[in-house]
């Protein structure tokens, strides 16, 4: 049975002098369609005129108003909305240029889509069009016609990732608030801007950004397909889906399930036409997310660049392997090692080189610090919300909207804990918006029910817990800020300790005493629970990130191993001498100190790395690998000589260089301006080009240099030791003369060897 609830005033809200109804009417009115009468077969909803026991209706009548819509916004909503907003653009703008180009790997395919908009269309690494990135294009599409219309920049790169995360916050905001007020939304945005992997990955130009985006905006349409069936709401959420899966293929459709099941089960219409809804949602998804696929498979591979990440030039073979269920299983067909480094997991504590699998692995060093600091008080506020809800009817859409973002957040949680394939720290800002979401919801659920003993106690129990939780993870780093931990401790106890007692006061003494208490305790609540990761997040904005695999906060005791994945401290620069550590991985390029932050932008304290030796890798049989990853995780140190010698002559090659590895190459890219060609793609071991398709590229005179000196140890596919990109390296140092340039060794592939 389908109930519409009018809009009523809540506490602190009146309703505006044109308030409106929960339903459209007029005219405008007539394209609306109309709510399905109830069907047979259901049960009478709570509102069932019948006599009941007193008691019943008391508690159907409270289920009623926990349900209800919440007011028209007070006059402060809009000017605490655009507060919000701008203080999120101020977080994510602030000094956003220290990270330079942040991620070369992305910012060169920028570059090459401002230069080309084939490249543009295929995200291809460089500008003569060779490889792909190891994705699909979506998330470059925003920072390369950024890039077109304002310059290669720092800033014209990463602005627009700033903006997507404003945007986030927006939108969140608005889900939150429909169904549970203003305070609520705002509480919201406020906890995603501060969550620590959001505050850095909103300032990097990794896809995540645009993919926290459109998974925000699937589940705000489908919570207003909830509110009243109206099917154009789910296509709106089948496009985002479609352009989430151009963004990061199947992890955007990961939410899929528990959407679609919430609105088989909760939708205001016939069970019928909810599935042929949810079908038509489907077809929008596959043509918005589809069109391109389909174009590139159909695209003759002779004439588009060869699709970085798989092994046989296709796009399905990169969605469903290297970046679909190899992440799942850890065989990755041409990932570093080819599945050897990144398989072995499994549940119940298992791992493989990218970390140990189960429960707690999101709450460990490496990923607590991240994203854990609400998820316990997301899971109690889940169920709490759900009790107080629990009488609800069933098309109630305050329910409903728990159920999607607890159930976002429950298959999110699940696969990353036990995926066993490649699985970095700031993957986790899918589950940011869900959290936040939650423990809004949840607690205002419980606030507005304050004046119950059960609600007071979970409200309070939920500070403790999080205090407690937040003292945890930030005695990880004891060095750092070692008074906060003590001071969110004290302050959380008092809180809970406050809230317990507003109750008490409340009824014998003063029920305004009471509610006075409860205010300064709920306030001292939310500042002890965001102590730890505003102080993580602050220290993220003060701090520069490059690299391929970066993290949020600061050094933190136990992090590294096996759960930040490839690790490299002190690692080797391209002439084979050590590299710096740093907050972004150790930048390769001359002799060292290695006394950075170390893990590719993480945890593990540097060293002094020393001339020619690998940096500090996890898994000793396989140091030869990290022998040779000084290039792969982060970019090469350009010399103005070097830089010089590409450009000479650059117009009459189609590409300036070639280097192995796609960050190598997009560090001499975006330095020049030119193509270089990435051989083997992000990781080295891509079949591309073939030895034979080189050699003709260089009798061409295509490719001017060759970048020596790192790379060419990498392992190919399926962990075999010999790979193209080696046999290409071998050619090159038998055929063509070594120079010295700048401190860079190059090939002049134009001047063989006599």
């Amino acid at each position: 049975m389908t109930t519409h609830h009018p809009r009523l005033t809540g506490p602190g809200e009146t309703p505006g002098p044109h308030a409106r109804e929960a339903e459209p009417s007029g005219p405008r009115a007539q394209d609306a369609e109309p709510p399905e009468p109830p069907q047979p077969s259901e049960p009478p909803e709570p509102s069932d005129t019948r006599e009941q026991p007193e008691s019943s209706q008391e508690t159907a009548q409270e289920a009623a108003e926990e349900a209800a819509p919440p007011p028209d916004s007070p006059r402060w909503a809009r000017p605490a909305l655009i507060a919000l907003l701008l203080a999120s653009a101020a977080l994510f703008l602030w000094d956003l240029g220290a990270s330079g180009y942040a991620n070369q790997f992305y910012s060169a395919a920028a570059q090459a889509g401002s230069a080309s908009w084939k490249a543009l269309f295929f995200g291809s690494s460089d500008a003569a069009n060779s490889i792909t990135v190891d994705k699909p294009p979506a998330a470059l599409w925003p920072m390369a016609l950024s890039v077109r219309l304002f310059g290669l920049s720092s800033w014209s790169v990463l602005v627009p990732e700033a903006l997507m995360g404003v945007a986030t916050v927006g939108v969140l905001y608005a889900a939150v608030r429909r169904r549970f007020g203003v305070g609520a939304g705002l509480f919201a945005g406020a906890l995603l801007a501060l969550t620590p992997v959001a505050a850095l990955m909103f300032r990097f130009n990794n896809p995540d950004a645009l993919l926290c985006l459109l998974m925000v905006c699937a589940v705000y349409c489908v919570l207003r397909a909830l509110e009243d069936a109206r099917t154009k709401w789910l296509l709106l959420a089948g496009v985002c889906f479609g352009f989430a899966f151009l963004t990061k293929t199947l992890q955007a459709w990961l939410i899929l399930p528990p959407l679609a099941l919430v609105y088989v089960v909760c939708a205001p219409t016939r069970l019928r036409r909810r599935f042929g809804q949810l079908l038509l949602g489907g077809l929008a998804m596959v043509v918005s997310g589809g069109w391109w696929v389909a174009i590139v498979e159909l695209w003759p591979a002779g004439s588009r660049p060869y699709i970085g990440g798989s092994q046989s030039n296709s796009f399905l073979e990169l969605t469903f392997g290297y970046n679909g269920l190899g992440r799942l299983n850890g065989n990755e067909a041409g990932s570093v090692g080819g599945g050897r480094l990144g398989g072995g997991g499994g549940g119940g504590g298992g791992g493989g080189s990218w970390g140990d699998t189960g429960f707690s692995r999101l709450f460990g060093s490496d990923m607590g610090g991240q994203i854990a600091w609400l998820l316990p008080a997301a899971f109690l506020l889940l169920v709490a919300g759900l009790v107080v809800l629990r009488r609800a009817g069933r098309t109630d859409a305050a329910r409903a909207a728990l159920l999607v973002w607890g159930g976002a957040l429950l298959i999110t949680f699940a696969t990353f804990s036990f995926m066993s394939g490649i699985f970095h720290q700031y993957y986790n800002i899918a589950l940011a918006p869900y959290i936040a979401a939650l423990v809004a919801m949840g607690a205002t659920l419980l606030w507005r029910r304050r004046d119950r003993t059960a609600a007071v106690l979970v409200l309070a129990g939920t500070v403790a817990v999080t205090a407690a939780w937040a003292y945890v993870l930030l005695a990880r780093s004891p060095q750092w800020l070692p008074w906060l931990r003590w001071s969110v401790v004290a302050v959380g106890a008092v809180a809970a300790l406050g809230l317990l007692l507003s109750v008490r006061l409340g009824r014998r003494l003063s029920v305004r005493m009471g509610r006075r208490l409860a205010v300064v305790a709920a306030g001292l609540g939310v500042t002890a629970g965001l102590g730890g990761p505003v102080a993580y997040a602050a220290n993220t904005v003060g701090t520069p990130h490059t690299g391929s695999i970066v993290t949020a906060g600061p050094k933190v005791e136990g992090a590294g191993g096996r759960h930040g994945g490839m690790i490299i401290v002190g690692g080797p620069g391209p002439d084979g001498k050590g590299g710096k550590g740093g907050q972004g991985g150790p930048p390769p390029g001359g002799q060292g100190q290695g006394q950075g932050r170390g893990q590719a932008q993480g945890k593990t304290p540097g060293r002094q790395a020393q001339p020619g030796t690998p940096g500090q890798a996890p898994n000793a049989p396989h140091r030869g690998l990290y022998n040779s990853l000084g290039g792969l995780l982060n970019g090469q140190q350009v010399s103005p000589k070097a830089k010089a010698a590409l450009r000479e002559n650059a117009a009459n090659y189609t590409w300036a260089a070639a280097a192995i590895g796609s960050q190598n190459a997009a560090s001499y890219q975006l330095a020049t301006q030119l193509p270089v060609m990435p051989i083997g793609g992000f990781n080295g071991s891509d079949p591309s080009p073939t030895l034979e398709q080189f050699k003709e590229y260089v009798r061409q005179g295509k490719i001017h240099y060759f970048v020596g000196g790192a790379g060419g140890g990498f392992f190919g596919p399926n962990g075999a030791q010999k790979s193209t990109s080696s046999d290409i390296t071998s050619w090159v140092e038998k055929n063509f003369k070594k120079v010295t340039v700048g401190g860079t060794t190059l090939y002049d592939l134009t001047k063989p060897v006599s």
